[in-house]
């Protein structure tokens, strides 16, 4: 190795530790936090040594877990319904898209782009998916606005399906006899493994993380919340754990702890990705290279 490429190695190794200490630290710091006294907390902010540790934050949770039980079902059953049926619609969408025989390939093209940049605006759609569809209060409202599909996921797995299926692998295919329903069950998905893992992860992750269809959509149905519900009524204001169905903590005498609970929440909102993304990682990379560079 030549004396400027060792150069050029060691500048990427403390660029690419310092970013991902830009990552790790905020993660210590929310998992340290929720670990901390509660006026510890309020006195002196969050800290990566606190001066007190404390349980009061996981201890409310544990007073309140019929409520958190409930949510994180909701959650897991959202995001299961969802990736599933977004992952099949994005992947019957873009492997129409990329045979080039298609009748008007190049306008369905055009509006999937153009509906990456471009959309209705906020009411329009409220209006839209509550009077026409009238999914108001119902699961569907968790499931379908802005997440079961979108032009990014379309695009990307497109250009997979063009530069890493071999076509002539499809035409022998078609030649033996093979119509298109197996040649997308028997070939193509079995070569499109990293880009289906991709899919999987990035809906999986708008779906867990989404809180804004159950803020918009989700009114009278407090059963429905997800957990990213739950926490986002707790941070934007306290009086949802005083007055909600979350006062079993407040009838037992635990102090509740304001502050600690949402660092807390976060932690437990969060151990779910981290389990699953180590299984995801080299199928997401791969991926989403090919699909965004080669397309």
């Amino acid at each position: 190795m030549s004396k400027y490429n060792r150069k050029i190695r060691i500048v990427s190794n403390i660029v690419l530790f310092a970013m991902t200490l830009l990552c790790v630290l905020p993660l210590i710091l929310l998992v340290t936090s929720s670990f901390t006294a509660e006026e510890v907390l309020a006195q002196n902010g969050y800290s990566f040594f606190p001066q007190k540790w404390g349980l009061d934050a996981y201890l409310y949770l544990w007073e309140t877990r019929k409520t958190l039980l409930q949510a994180y079902k909701m959650t897991f059953l959202v995001t299961l319904i969802g990736v599933s049926c977004g992952l099949t619609i994005t992947t019957l969408f873009a492997y129409g898209l990329s045979k080039r025989s298609l009748p008007g390939r190049s306008v369905i093209a055009f509006m999937v782009f153009f509906s990456m940049l471009f959309n209705g605006g906020l009411i329009p759609s409220y209006l839209m998916w509550t009077q026409t569809f009238h999914i108001k209060d119902t699961i569907f409202a968790l499931l379908v606005p802005n997440l079961m599909m979108n032009g990014f996921s379309v695009i990307v797995m497109r250009s997979f399906f063009q530069s890493s299926i071999p076509e002539e692998l499809l035409e022998a295919a078609k030649l033996d006899g093979a119509g298109e329903w197996k040649i997308l069950a028997w070939i193509v998905l079995p070569l499109s493994k990293p880009i289906l893992s991709t899919i999987t992860l990035l809906t999986g992750l708008g779906y867990w993380n989404d809180w804004m269809n159950g803020m918009y959509y989700l009114v009278g149905r407090t059963d429905l919340f997800t957990i990213q519900n739950v926490l986002n009524r707790m941070i934007s204001s306290m009086d949802f754990l005083r007055n909600s169905n979350l006062t079993t903590a407040i009838e037992s005498g635990i102090r509740t702890p304001s502050i600690g609970i949402r660092m807390a929440i976060a932690v437990i909102a969060l151990i779910p990705i981290l389990v699953v993304y180590p299984f995801l990682q080299k199928g997401f990379v791969k991926g989403i290279v090919i699909g965004s560079v080669k397309g």
